[in-house]
């Protein structure tokens, strides 16, 4: 990993640690002023709401821009959100906090994962970067959380106090100034025109669908994620039934995301054996055979296990799709690619929790786990097909 590609990855980790420390704090403090578990959940969702509607034109600003413009506009909403809990700690304010902080660390995302895709030069190199990327979003979520969590018990005058909520708002808010130099001394790369043949003509999104290899891609993708979304879900509810600890079932989910990271950050020096539809279309697999057994299982040994096995499998994924990504889509138009993929995976997430919990009240958590294994299966076909 080079100086330029370290640099990325910080800069997008400071960002997106801003939004992650909120999605932890903002909640906290909305429970501790009484707020209903409703309300908090709405509050949550907010953090993704903003990315289904703006990551296309944040996309198509980043074919424009490039890097260093995105970047800064980011920072600035991302400071201005946290800023604005830091001085009006109300449910209102953290719900508008919510929506910039959210729409910041989308924006940077976008800019990020554009500019090092087409700083690259090979297929190999494009899934070395991305695997190599992908590892941010796990350092971000620990970064985060610790450092919000961190201040609210250390920095008021009590644990829990309206103060320590209001140091661990101004922390986040500093922490996307990091980003600003982390991308200062990158160098800008070309903007590409697009071919003749699309020249003066109007840009729209539903084109890059009409592309068979991105539309199986996306399909795939959203699969991937609602796999992810799924043993984040269903889980939980699995282990209570087990009659297992929150402590185990933490350690459940922990291992599951350790597994993700490890693959991710073993992937780079076997690249250029990787194959990316056949590594989808084997994770695909994978993930069917461990979620037709995973409700059958009693232990808390062997659902690790499983957790650790789908976290290896599920975790090749956003590397691969990355990279696939930037092969298929024209180099003018691949921030509204990427747009277009982030707009996808967060209306997913917001709307299949949703969907998960109606489908588990109806044929009950192991019937939600075989039912999306069997589109697992479906997936693998798909993949093999971009």
């Amino acid at each position: 990993m080079n100086g330029a590609l370290a640099r990325l990855i910080a800069a997008q980790i400071c960002v997106h640690a801003c939004m992650a420390g909120m999605r932890l704090a903002a909640p906290l403090l909305a429970l501790r002023e009484g707020y209903s578990a409703a309300a908090v959940g709405f509050l949550v969702a907010l953090f993704a709401l903003t990315q289904v509607f703006f990551a296309l034109p944040i996309g198509r600003y980043a074919d424009r821009e490039g890097l260093k413009r995105p970047m800064a506009y980011s920072v600035a909403v991302a400071c201005a959100g946290a800023g604005l809990a830091v001085a009006f700690p109300t449910f209102l304010a953290l719900c508008a906090t919510a929506l910039l902080t959210g729409a910041a660390a989308g924006a940077a995302t976008i800019a990020v994962q554009r500019h090092a895709g087409r700083a690259v030069h090979d297929a190999t190199e494009l899934k070395q970067v991305f695997s190599w990327l992908s590892i941010g979003p796990a350092v971000s979520n620990f970064i985060g959380p610790f450092a919000a969590g961190l201040a609210i018990d250390l920095a008021g005058s009590t644990p829990g106090s309206i103060e320590g909520y209001q140091a661990a708002f101004a922390l986040l808010a500093l922490l996307p100034l990091v980003s600003l130099w982390c991308v200062r001394g990158l160098q800008e790369l070309p903007r590409v025109a697009p071919a003749a043949s699309h020249a003066g003509k109007p840009q729209r999104a539903w084109d890059l669908l009409a592309s068979p290899p991105f539309r199986r891609l996306l399909i795939v993708n959203w699969l991937i994620s609602s796999c992810w979304d799924v043993h984040a879900f269903a889980v939980p509810l699995l282990g209570h039934e087990r009659g297992l600890s929150a402590s185990v079932i933490g350690t459940i989910f922990g291992a599951f995301a350790v597994a993700a990271t490890v693959i991710r950050l073993v992937m780079p020096f076997v690249a250029r054996h990787l194959r990316e539809r056949v590594v989808m279309a084997v994770a695909m697999l994978i993930t069917a055979v461990i979620f037709a057994v995973y409700p059958l299982l009693h232990s808390a040994w062997t659902m690790g296990l499983s957790s650790v096995l789908l976290g290896l499998a599920l975790g090749t994924g956003q590397p691969m799709v990355m990279s696939l990504l930037h092969q298929v889509t024209p180099a003018h138009r691949q921030g509204e690619a990427l747009g277009l993929r982030l707009m996808a995976i967060n209306a997913s997430s917001v709307m299949m929790p949703m969907m998960f919990g109606s489908a588990g009240a109806l044929i009950g958590v192991g019937g939600l786990f075989w039912a999306v294994g069997a589109v697992s299966v479906l997936g693998a076909r798909l993949a093999r097909r971009i």
